[in-house]
């Protein structure tokens, strides 16, 4: 191939998040992988369309905005990230997802990278939080949301978006005291009280209004005091921001974060021994001009830059 060509030609991967390179490389260790989840349980009875996620946010994050202007590093290539495209899921086949997904994260896992997850609704967090309890125990989780998906929907069956957390508290592989779910606001499909729900399981529960109240870094300050060092997931839901930055989510709810709030508040989680990090519920047929696509890369990226590379 002679030289001229090869300048012309793109040195990105076509159809990955910001042209990242879809298998490790040889010169340095992979510190992160991405992995596309596209699948929904089809239970949101009026905005199907988050199984459409994974590839929306690649398609709104090109390489051509790959670095920040709040940082020197190079943190893509520092950190070795690949994206190993989208884990091959039919949405209708929920328990053979789950198994899928589970699989996939082990291996993840066992590779010693840290996921980062392309949803997908919010219920492929729960197959990813019991591979990583098999890899790590009991987690700690920074779950980011309007809700708090700790609820069972009479006749809607054991698993769908709302019954996440509820699952995996009654599992055992979330260590109780130190699950918070932060943002949840809004409106309710009954009377029964979000908060007497997810007092059951033991988790934590800052309102949107607290996290307002308090300012986003100071609520991060907060959760990395008491959480130490132990290892955390992090599972982060786009309808955690008002629908006026993201509208292209499942279930949106007024009154949520800004996008300066919400980044905030995910950059003064960078001390936390994150061994995961899970974004989901993104809905492209409801996302207008791109934006909520557009703003999931951006949070993706900043946690990747916030992510120090392996010793």
């Amino acid at each position: 191939m002679s030289q001229a060509l090869q300048h012309l030609l793109s040195k990105f991967e076509l159809g990955t998040f910001a042209g990242l390179p879809g298998k490790p490389s040889d010169d340095r260790p992979t510190r992160a992988a991405i992995l596309g989840l596209p699948f929904d349980t089809g239970t949101n009875g009026f905005r199907i369309g988050s199984r459409q996620g994974p590839n929306h946010i690649r398609a709104s994050h090109l390489p051509d905005r790959r670095f920040l202007f709040n940082s020197e590093r190079d943190f893509l290539n520092e950190l070795g990230v690949v994206d190993l495209g989208n884990i091959q899921l039919t949405p209708s086949k929920l328990e053979d997802a789950f198994e899928k997904i589970e699989a996939a994260l082990s291996a993840v896992y066992d590779s010693g990278a840290v996921p980062v997850s392309l949803g997908g609704d919010g219920s492929v967090t729960l197959p990813q939080l019991r591979a990583a309890y098999k890899k790590y125990g009991p987690l700690s989780v920074i779950h980011c949301d309007a809700h708090t998906d700790t609820s069972d929907v009479e006749g809607a069956g054991p698993y769908t978006t709302t019954t996440t957390f509820l699952r995996a508290a009654e599992e055992g592989i979330l260590d109780a005291e130190s699950t918070y779910h932060v943002g949840a606001r809004g409106t309710l499909s009954s009377l029964s009280g979000a908060r007497k729900k997810i007092n059951g399981t033991g988790h934590r529960i800052i309102p949107m209004d607290e996290f307002i109240g308090e300012g986003p870094g100071n609520v991060g300050e907060r959760l990395h005091g008491e959480i130490g060092d132990r290892p955390v997931y992090i599972c982060w839901d786009m309808d955690f921001f008002d629908p006026s930055v993201a509208p292209g989510v499942a279930m949106p709810e007024w009154g949520g974060a800004s996008a300066r709030e919400g980044l905030t508040f995910l950059n003064s989680l960078s001390q936390l021994n994150t061994v995961s990090f899970d974004i989901n519920t993104v809905s492209p047929p409801h996302d207008i001009q791109g934006l909520t696509g557009q703003l999931a890369g951006r949070v993706i990226l900043e946690f990747l830059n916030g992510l120090p590379v392996k010793d």
